[in-house]
């Protein structure tokens, strides 16, 4: 079996194992509770697990951090398919699928995070409009490391194989967990994910590896729209503009202008949505 094989073994579906009649089930065990916040909108409720500052920060700020990402979902059309790479605790996985009632595959490797991502689809009763897989997307497939910058969950600036920083400077990290990896290409050219219509890539500093995975997916036209979080502080961000203009894509001067953050550690990073 070939490494390719091996690594998407764990997104392929597989019968269920029956269980042994003279083993006695385990008896139940209560989960401790995690708190829930809500986020209301046109009448739904919305249900996010908040297990501690950082979860809750992600909904206080929900209609402040990325205004620009919610108005580009705001324009899905029903049952259209997202990829979300980077999902980290679903925000915006969730957000698509409640509001505009897409389809979401979504990728997070973090393993708490990932947790309550699926907390989040579960408690939204979402688990058969949302996947969610605990894997990186990348430019190729194999198995390495997750390099953590912090062990807490709705953490983010993890980085897939390499200890990097945003910036792509090294930095050495005290945690780091088992991951697997694989292409978006891949994933497509194996039935496991459709050609989605709508593709986010927020990594914080490898999206040139998610793209250089996916190339052969972007080129279909079925592929409608591209979010990717850009820092334009670094040539390899620089040439992802160039290259999805290579492959038909066109984004707004205006909308990146009103992305970009213009100080702070993340001064000059913005959200590019590159359309056909």
């Amino acid at each position: 079996m070939n490494i390719f094989r091996i690594l998407l073994w764990p997104f392929r579906r597989h019968a269920q194992v029956p269980a042994d009649d003279a083993q006695a089930k385990p008896a139940a065990v209560a989960e401790p509770e995690i708190h829930t916040a809500i986020i209301r909108h046109n009448g739904a409720e919305i249900a996010f697990a908040t297990p501690n500052y950082a979860t809750r920060w992600r909904v206080d700020t929900f209609f402040t951090k990325e205004p620009d990402t919610i108005e580009w979902i705001a324009g899905f059309k029903p049952d259209e398919v997202l990829v979300d790479i980077g999902a980290n605790v679903g925000m915006y996985t969730i957000w698509a699928a409640m509001t505009r009632a897409a389809r979401v595959y979504a990728f997070e490797p973090e393993s708490q995070n990932y947790a309550i991502l699926y907390q989040n689809i579960v408690r939204n009763k979402l688990s058969r409009r949302v996947i969610g897989y605990c894997a990186a997307l990348s430019d190729e497939a194999r198995f390495s490391l997750l390099y953590l910058s912090e062990f807490v969950t709705g953490s983010s600036v993890h980085t897939f194989g390499e200890e990097l920083d945003f910036k792509l400077q090294r930095r050495p990290s005290a945690i780091a967990q088992g991951c697997i990896a694989t292409t978006l290409d891949n994933l497509v050219a194996a039935g496991v994910v459709p050609v989605p219509d709508h593709i986010k890539i927020d990594v914080d500093g490898l999206e040139h590896k998610v793209l250089a995975g996916c190339r052969n997916v972007l080129a279909d036209p079925k592929v409608k729209s591209v979010l990717i979080e850009i820092n334009t502080n670094l040539k390899e961000h620089r040439d992802l503009i160039s290259d999805m203009g290579k492959l038909g894509f066109n984004y707004s001067e205006d909308q990146v202008k009103r992305s970009i953050r213009t100080e702070g550690a993340f001064a000059g990073v913005a959200n590019h949505v590159f359309r056909r």
